[in-house]
């Protein structure tokens, strides 16, 4: 990850465990070709999350044992990564312990966190010792949240800008076909997003539609997270129902942009609407639902960012692991069999070895011991 590396001056890591300079001079479209049918083959293709029943990970019972050997891969590299990010802010006094505990549990190692208020449903991608609450006040915390008193005094010009490119594709109805067919299946038909900028890369062609809003939101240093910024309609009559992303670490703001009255946000058992220009934020990783009863669409900006209690080094490390994630699930990071299966191979071959020696000298006397 360069632009990460180059942010946070992190050097890179290199694969320790292969002695073919060649294989670095294969093309990356290989590798890619490779790892995508891999991914696509195999119903626990991601990265991230073992492959472990959900019974049994819900007893904590899982083990490093169920991980695929790509899974294994990823792990191992995210551990070079994060001794990476700990040299560079140790001299801060800044650790990241909290987040290799993170990876514990993500790897099924540390047990599932528990819930703390009803409605709360963290999964194995949580960091400890973060505030859990269904909703959050950002504009009256000027302290933890610098940027949202700010950004309500001029979510006009976003209003703006969004009423009047409405306006001009009034006729195609095309400005949020393209971003949102994935999402489907969580959010439902009636739910569509038009991105301006996803884990920490603003998308030059549609920032273009937008620039008075892609000004304003580089303008006001907010700490965005790994799913950025988006635009986001809820059709007429339609909704969002209940599901949870279970991450605790990143909070998610909706700037109302063009609500009907009737709509709502229910997260956890708290039930809320939007104002325009006001900003609604929300725990993630509580269970959530949207409704829009009305005869009209409903339209806010969406804008993810880390929760205030990380520290920079934190929010670095985590950057790191989910990039390294992406770039692991679209198959553009090299295949090679895990350092810990290399060792388990070469200690049984060792084994084979030391026991054609002890044949030379008195192996039988030490089987019938």
């Amino acid at each position: 990850n360069h632009a990460l590396q180059h942010k946070f001056h992190i050097p890179i890591v290199h694969n320790r465990y292969s002695n073919n300079k060649k294989q670095h001079t294969v093309p990356m479209v290989k590798y890619a070709a490779i790892a995508t049918l891999l991914l696509l083959a195999c119903n626990n293709a991601s990265a991230f999350v073992p492959s472990a029943s959900q019974n049994v990970r819900n007893s904590g019972m899982t083990k490093m044992s169920v991980l695929t050997e790509r899974q294994m891969q990823f792990w191992e590299d995210v551990e070079d990564g994060l001794n990476n990010v700990a040299l560079v802010f140790k001299e801060n006094n800044l650790d990241i312990d909290r987040i290799r505990n993170f990876a514990q549990t993500a790897q099924g190692i540390n047990p599932l966190p528990v819930p703390e208020l009803p409605g709360h449903q963290p999964s194995e991608e949580h960091v400890d010792g973060l505030t859990a609450k269904p909703f959050w006040d950002v504009a009256a915390n000027s302290e933890q949240f610098p940027w949202a008193q700010k950004l309500e005094a001029n979510s006009h010009i976003i209003i703006e800008e969004l009423q009047a490119k409405l306006d001009r594709e009034a006729l195609e109805q095309s400005l949020f076909a393209g971003d949102s067919a994935w999402q489907n299946n969580v959010m439902g038909a009636g739910w569509s997003a038009f991105r301006l900028q996803r884990l920490g890369v603003w998308n030059g062609e549609n920032c273009k539609e937008f620039p008075k809003t892609t000004e304003l939101m580089r303008s006001l240093n907010i700490p965005f997270a790994v799913r950025g910024v988006c635009f986001a309609r809820q059709a007429a009559g339609s909704g969002v129902q209940p599901h949870t992303d279970g991450r605790n670490f990143i909070l998610t703001s909706h700037v109302g942009l063009k609500v009907p009255e009737g709509c709502w946000i229910k997260v956890g058992e708290e039930e809320r609407t939007w104002e325009e220009g006001k900003l609604v934020t929300l725990d993630t990783s509580f269970e959530h639902s949207t409704g829009n009863p009305t005869e009209a669409d409903r339209h806010v900006l969406i804008i993810d960012f880390w929760h205030p209690e990380l520290t920079v080094a934190e929010r670095a490390a985590l950057e790191f692991v989910y990039d390294l994630r992406n770039k692991f699930e679209s198959g553009q990071v090299a295949i090679r069999k895990p350092k810990r299966l290399m060792e388990e191979e070469e200690g049984q071959g060792l084994a084979g070895l030391f026991s054609g020696f002890s044949g030379l000298f008195g192996g039988e006397k030490n089987e019938e011991k």
